[in-house]
C-alpha cells in the first residue's frame, strides 16, 4: 500500500515527504477555484509525488462543470483526475446519472488522464446504481487503512480526516502508480476493458448482497 493525502484550500501548507501521492481540490460547481492549487501541486511535485486533482460535483450543468474543471485545474499531463460525489453544502446531491456523465465528459476532454470516482461508503452502497467509477474507485470509509467495508475493487482508500484526509493506494510501488497514471505506458487492452465491465457488474452484485446483509 502507498500512502498519500488529499487537501483543499484549508491546508495552507502540508508535509509531502514520504508520500506517494497528493490529491488537491481544484474546483466546485461552476463558480469556485481553489486559489492555492498551483502552489500545492508544486509542493507535491517537488516531493516526487503523483499528483491528482478533484472537482466537487453539484447537480445540474454537468457538461459545463466538466469543462470548468479541466480548464481551471492546474493539472499537467498524466495527473490523476477525480470527481468528488457527495452531499453539497446546501443538502443536495448530483444524481447517479449525473455522476456517470461527468466522468465520461472529463474522459472525453482529457483522454490522456485517468479519471476516478471519489465517494463515501454510503453513496457507493446506497446511491450508486451503476457501479461506474471511470478508471478507478476512491472510497472513503473511516476504518483501518486498506480495509474499506466494501467488496468491490478499489484503487484508493481514504481512511481518516484527522488531522487531515489520509489515504492509501492499492499499488505495489510508486513506479506502479506512476505507470498506471500514464495511459500511454499502461493502456487498457480490450481484454482489460472487458474485465472492467465485468467488474462493474460484479460490484453491483456485491452491493446488493451487502445491502441485504445490512437490511437495507
Amino acid at each position: 500500500m502507498l500512502h498519500g493525502i488529499d487537501v483543499s484550500s484549508h491546508q495552507s501548507t502540508f508535509d509531502a515527504d514520504g508520500l506517494a501521492f497528493v490529491f488537491i481540490k481544484a474546483t466546485e460547481g461552476r463558480s469556485y477555484i481553489n486559489p492555492k492549487q498551483t502552489s500545492q501541486a508544486s509542493r507535491a511535485r517537488k516531493a516526487g509525488c503523483v499528483v491528482g486533482f478533484y472537482h466537487f460535483l453539484w447537480p445540474g450543468n454537468i457538461a459545463a462543470q466538466a469543462r470548468y474543471f479541466v480548464e481551471k485545474c492546474a493539472s499537467q499531463k498524466h495527473d490523476l483526475l477525480a470527481v468528488d460525489w457527495e452531499t453539497t453544502g446546501s443538502g443536495t446531491r448530483a444524481s447517479n446519472a449525473e455522476k456517470d456523465r461527468f466522468i465520461r465528459e472529463v474522459k472525453k476532454l482529457r483522454p490522456t488522464h485517468r479519471v476516478m470516482l471519489y465517494c463515501n461508503r454510503n453513496f457507493w452502497l446506497n446511491h450508486d446504481t451503476t457501479s461506474y467509477a471511470g478508471d478507478g474507485l476512491w472510497i472513503a470509509d473511516y476504518v483501518t487503512a486498506g480495509k474499506p467495508r466494501i467488496k468491490a475493487k478499489w484503487r484508493i482508500h481514504q481512511y481518516t480526516d484527522r488531522p487531515l484526509d489520509k489515504d492509501v493506494a492499492n499499488f505495489s510501488s510508486k513506479s506502479a502508480l506512476q505507470a498506471w497514471a500514464d495511459p500511454s505506458r499502461a493502456a487498457l487492452t480490450a481484454d482489460e476493458e472487458t474485465e472492467d465491465v465485468a467488474d462493474a457488474h460484479a460490484a453491483e452484485d456485491v452491493k446488493n448482497a451487502e445491502n441485504a446483509e445490512d437490511g437495507v
